[in-house]
């Protein structure tokens, strides 16, 4: 069961953009120096993902994000670890369709840490859901080569989920300024971005500039005051 306080409530459910680290696609920048420019751009959430670090700099790593998150009032959630996310006193972590089961992530999380979810069927939004999700992402929602393997689905699948859930939903997989827009208006709350930020020489103007695309659609559609 999640009982997530308030206040992280809310920080999530105005997440519009989560910015997800990617090493590889840095350009020899830190993981710091991404996080920090993507905070500056506007990112309202950070996920701290690199499948290759070895746990003691994984963690080391995660302890320096951790604390400039909690110092921009940003949520810092963990990829996959569970354990990490513990360590470091994340907000929340992520867990793949391949990773730890939900309703024993959050026997060892608590009630109130977040658990995100990646999930891309009716049935898998809904028992992602009961088994206490706090948000989901979906995708890959358009053509990406970031993730091996990832199966496009398309924003038509947006539209045929959004009914079936009242958590968040963050559309993922090959988002960008040009395509932002068409995932919000499809049924998405925000979108999560890997190369379309991390990789781009100026970070907190492609981040901005997906905020101000995300925005601009969310109030076209009514979800938001202009």
């Amino acid at each position: 069961m999640s009982l997530i306080p308030k206040d992280t409530r809310t920080l999530l459910s105005n997440v519009r953009l989560c910015v997800i680290t990617d090493r590889g696609l840095s350009r020899g920048r830190s993981f710091e120096q991404v996080v920090e420019a993507a905070i500056h751009g506007g990112a309202q959430m950070i996920q701290f993902r690199d499948k290759e670090l070895p746990d003691g700099e994984f963690y080391q790593e995660a302890l320096k994000l951790r604390a400039l998150t909690r110092q921009a009032g940003v949520l810092f959630i963990i990829d996959d670890r569970v354990d990490v996310a513990l360590a470091v006193r994340a907000d929340g972590v992520h867990l793949g369709e391949r990773d730890l089961p939900l309703q024993e992530a959050r026997e060892l999380v608590g009630p109130k840490m977040i658990l995100g979810a990646s999930a891309r069927t009716p049935d898998g939004v809904q028992r992602a859901q009961e088994e206490g999700a706090d948000y989901l992402g979906v995708g890959a929602v358009f053509s990406t080569g970031t993730k091996d393997g990832a199966t496009y689905v398309g924003t038509d699948r947006l539209v045929r989920l959004r009914p079936l859930v009242k958590i968040p939903i963050l559309a993922i997989g090959g988002v960008t300024s040009g395509n932002a827009a068409e995932a919000i208006r499809a049924g998405a709350d925000g979108v999560a971005v890997i190369s379309a930020v991390v990789s781009v020489h100026d970070i907190a103007a492609a981040t901005a500039l997906i905020l101000e695309r995300v925005g601009h659609a969310r109030r076209a559609s009514g979800w938001e005051n202009s």
